[in-house]
């Protein structure tokens, strides 16, 4: 299992997702999504596996950047320059992924 939590040091949720695999004693990479964003790569893997609407966080006052584009191509393109406003914690597990505090799907991986 590679374990990867791209989130916000001060986000609740992420503090949650790394509190689960730390119990758990399953290693993990931490990613601080503000300060090193996801690469193209690693933003479309997460794309294809949950969606693009699950990605984006709707409830950041800058929401109206992205609500206003009309393509999904030029969505991802402001995620990928704005990584604030995806919606965190992101975990990948290879080519699957999941969005904000999922421990039930976290356990079908272990």
């Amino acid at each position: 299992m590679n374990i990867q939590i791209f989130g916000r040091s001060k986000c609740f949720d992420t503090k949650k997702a790394e509190r689960y695999y730390k119990e758990r004693r399953i290693k993990f990479q931490f990613i601080d999504i503000d300060r090193y964003g996801m690469s193209r790569g690693e933003l479309n893997s997460v794309k294809n596996a949950v969606g693009l609407d699950n990605l984006i966080n709707t409830v950041d006052v800058d929401y109206p950047m992205i609500a206003y584009l009309a393509t999904n191509d030029a969505k991802l393109e402001k995620l990928f320059e704005c990584p604030w406003l995806i919606k965190t914690p992101v975990v990948r597990n290879g080519k699957q992924a999941t969005v904000g505090y999922c421990p039930d799907v976290w356990a079908k991986w272990e």
